[in-house]
Formats: C-alpha cells, sequence, structure tokens
C-alpha cells in the first residue's frame, strides 16, 4: 500500500519543476484542511504537438499529490481568439483533444485518471450567472488591462476584434465557477493570471493562486507552435517525419541557448523517465493492460533493468565512438553538450529516439480507434485533403491540330495524328469533323476544334493545382 502524503511532501510535488508560483501560501492552506483543486486549460485550435508533454507532466504531478485537477476544453475561447476556427469545427476539435489527451495519460504517462475531469468551456460559460458575471467584470476591468493581460496569449493583429479583449476576463471567471484553488498553465499566462488575482475578489470572489511552467523552445528556437508546422512534432507524426524533423532543428554545437532539444531533454524526458521510477517503485501497473511497467529505453538502456546508477537519460553511441553515455542529470548533460563533448548528431538521435518510443502508444491507440480517425480527419480537413491529394493529377491536353505528337509511345504518323486528336473531356475521341459541328453553345470553331478545349482545360488544371501534361 501507498504510503500517505504529508502536506508538505504534496505541496513540493506540487509545486516542484514550475518556473513561477503566485500566491503559493493559498496551497498551502488548503493543504492543511483537504486535497487541493486546480485546473489547465487549453483552447481547441491547432493540433496539439509534443510540447503539450510539459504541462501534462505537471498535471501528472498535481495527480501524484492528490490534487482533484480539471482540464478545461476552452471552446469558447479557441472561437474567440480572432476567429482561427467557426464553432462548428472547434466542437469537432474539442472530441481531437478529448482522445488525445485521454490516450496520453494513459498510455503513455501511465497516470490514473480518477481524480481527473475533462470538461468543454461552453458547459458553463453559457450560462446566465457566468454571462451576469462577465459584464461585471467588463465594467470592472479596463481596455488597458485587458489589453495588456491578453498581449503574449491572444493573437495581436493590426485591427484586433473586441473578443480578444474578452478572452483575459473569462479565463479568470473560470476559477471561480470550476471551483479551484488554483490555476495552472504557461508562463506566457502570467498577465492574465495577475489580472485574475488582482480583479477577481473586486467581484467579491476569492483569490487563487497561480503555477507556470516554463515554455520549450521550438525545433527551430523561439516558441513551438501549433501554427508553424517547422517548430513543432505532432503526436501522430510517423517515426521517418519526426527524424526528418529533429534532423532539421536548430542544434548548435555547443550551443545550449534557445536549444530546443536540449530544452525537451530537461522539460519532458527526464521528468517522464522520474515519474515512471516513482510509479514502478509504487508497485503501480500499466494503465493499458494492467502489465509491469519498465522504464523508457532512454533512461539507463531502459527495459525492466534499465536506470542503473542513477541514469535519467543515455545518448547510445557505437563502441568505435566511445559506447553509450548515461546521464544522472539534466547538468551534466547540458555541461558536456557546452564543452563540445556531445555530438548534436548523437544529441538529435537520442531525442528522436525517444520521442518516437512516447508517441508509438498513442499511435498505436489512434490506429485501433475509427471514431477517433474519423474525428481527426473532419476536425482538421485541410490536412486530410493535404494527404488524400498525394500526387498532383496529370491532366493530358492535346497538342494543336497538326503538330504531331512527340515523346514516349506518341504517334509520329502525321496522318494519324490528323486523322483523330485526342480529347481531354472523359478520354472521348473529338474528329475534325465533329468539331466543326459539335462546338459548344456560344462557341465559335477555331481551327476544327471548340475554343474551349485546350484553354478551358488549362485555366482548370491551374485552379485545382494539377500538373499539365502536354506532348
Amino acid at each position: 500500500m501507498a504510503k500517505k502524503l504529508t502536506a508538505d511532501e504534496k505541496y513540493e510535488l506540487i509545486t516542484r519543476r514550475l518556473q513561477e508560483t503566485l500566491s503559493g501560501d493559498i496551497i498551502k492552506k488548503v493543504l492543511e484542511e483537504r486535497d487541493c483543486k486546480g485546473y489547465w486549460g487549453t483552447a481547441t485550435t491547432g493540433k496539439p504537438h509534443i510540447g503539450y508533454f510539459v504541462p501534462l507532466v505537471k498535471i501528472a504531478d498535481f495527480l501524484h499529490g492528490g490534487v482533484e485537477m480539471t482540464i478545461l476544453l476552452a471552446d469558447l475561447h479557441a472561437f474567440l481568439d480572432n476567429l482561427k476556427a467557426p464553432l462548428s469545427l472547434v466542437a469537432l476539435r474539442v472530441k481531437y483533444y478529448r482522445f488525445l489527451l485521454e490516450s496520453v495519460f494513459r498510455a503513455t504517462l501511465h497516470v490514473p485518471i480518477s481524480q481527473l475531469k475533462i470538461v468543454v468551456g461552453t458547459d458553463h460559460q453559457l450560462t446566465p450567472a457566468y454571462n451576469m458575471d462577465n459584464y461585471r467584470l467588463c465594467a470592472t476591468i479596463t481596455e488597458h488591462d485587458a489589453k495588456k493581460a491578453g498581449a503574449e496569449v491572444v493573437k495581436q493583429v493590426g485591427n484586433p476584434l473586441l473578443s480578444g479583449l474578452l478572452y483575459p476576463g473569462l479565463q479568470a471567471l473560470d476559477e471561480q465557477y470550476l471551483g479551484v484553488d488554483f490555476q495552472f498553465g504557461g508562463v506566457d499566462q502570467r498577465k492574465i493570471f495577475t489580472l485574475a488575482e488582482q480583479y477577481l475578489p473586486k467581484l467579491g470572489y476569492a483569490k487563487r493562486a497561480h503555477l507556470m511552467n516554463r515554455m520549450v523552445p521550438g525545433l527551430a528556437g523561439g516558441k513551438m507552435s501549433s501554427s508553424d508546422p517547422n517548430s513543432k512534432i505532432d503526436f501522430l507524426d510517423p517515426p521517418n517525419v519526426v527524424r526528418k524533423k529533429i534532423k532539421l532543428a536548430f542544434c548548435e554545437e555547443g550551443n545550449i541557448e534557445e536549444n530546443g532539444l536540449l530544452s525537451f531533454v530537461e522539460a519532458v524526458l527526464i521528468p517522464v523517465g522520474e515519474l515512471r521510477k516513482e510509479f514502478i517503485s509504487r508497485g503501480m501497473k500499466s494503465q493499458v493492460d494492467g502489465s509491469d511497467l519498465i522504464l523508457p529505453k532512454y533512461v539507463g538502456g531502459g527495459g525492466v533493468g534499465g536506470g542503473g546508477d542513477g541514469a535519467v537519460f543515455t545518448i547510445e553511441r557505437d563502441e568505435k565512438y566511445g559506447g553509450p553515455v548515461h546521464y544522472t542529470s539534466y547538468a551534466q548533460l547540458e555541461e558536456e553538450f557546452a564543452a563540445k563533448k556531445v555530438h548534436p548528431g548523437d544529441l538529435k538521435k537520442a531525442v528522436a529516439d525517444a520521442i518516437i518510443e512516447l508517441l508509438e502508444p498513442v499511435q498505436r491507440e489512434f490506429e485501433a480507434n475509427e471514431e477517433w480517425k474519423d474525428v481527426a480527419a473532419k476536425a482538421y480537413p485541410s490536412e486530410t485533403a493535404k494527404k488524400e491529394e498525394g500526387k498532383k493529377k496529370k491532366v493530358y491536353v492535346p497538342p494543336p491540330p497538326g503538330v504531331v505528337p512527340k515523346g514516349k509511345g506518341a504517334k509520329r504518323d502525321e496522318s494519324a495524328a490528323a486523322a483523330a486528336v485526342p480529347a481531354v473531356v472523359e478520354g472521348a475521341s473529338l474528329t475534325p469533323e465533329q468539331g466543326t459541328t459539335a462546338s459548344a453553345p456560344g462557341q465559335t470553331p477555331i481551327g476544327g476544334l471548340p475554343q474551349s478545349t485546350l484553354g478551358e482545360e488549362a485555366v482548370d488544371a491551374v485552379k485545382h493545382d494539377v500538373d499539365l501534361e502536354i506532348d
């Protein structure tokens, strides 16, 4: 039976590896009487990427510390953020997010989620009471404060919409309507958190604590973003795509600044390995099939006997290059990379292998779930269309009358070419005789062919982004 944690031990779990904590004394006071309640919200816009591992691993800490955790799928916020998607599409993305988050907790992190609730924003944000409080808040918050609070979260444009000013206040009100003691988010949410601490008490509501994790840089440096495909890796990216993106990632030898790969090791890979070690020590089982848990391969070799000598991360190398290197802390890895003792190519391979290992259980569940696949296709139609399009279609366009076709398989007999000119419509043939008598309404035959035969087909091909096959 697992040992019952003290209030101090719970607080340590709740606040470890955070970049900043605001009003942490609120959490300490609550823990003296009961377990905490917290929430993390995410706007259901673009496809979640592996940067989501950062908050999800931290939520695993919260659950481990006895927190009653709520994940808010903020569909209304997604709609308000510069109209990134219509509500009908947002509703489908809510379903996609739910499938994905539950799969990550269950199949990759193996976190028991009995204390986890996943709720949708519009379930409470459209109620009369919430709307009345929104009006009260609008009568209290200045335009300056609302704009400042959303500066790092709401998309900034030249002629901003009023919806961007509502966004921060709604996020603050969610704390009250979800009945939590703290809100959790990235450090980019700090201005919204301080606005909540300032304005909720003015409505007569309690001040909440706010916990912030660090932001993981994208693969090319800067923020990892769903809108920039080159900066992130999606949860459903296949291994070859993961390796390709990692290969192109910025990772200058000896440079530890804005190094997305090192940051991912520190913020995700090592914490996942440590979490797995804790679960194994407590005798916890797989949340998928109830089997014994094993360490990820990147932790000291992984498997049942991996992680020896306190290793938290391993870089596999050929024996001719010195063999595997086991690191007992992130600081040790960073120090050796800065000293150019770790080659960028070796780090890239190790990180790519580790990411593929973490994503594989989620992708396996996705492939086995027809409903999830159907939702994904409908929630992100542009991506589905690109996959189905594959290679561009080729449309055959005949040569002008009297010109003998050239190229592979072409008839070189001039008399044969003059006898029948291939048409582009449904594979039919159009003879010169037909061309002089069967013109489309309103068209004048030119040179024995309808005026639209070549020109309009070419225009249509351009409009539909297809290649013209002209012999």
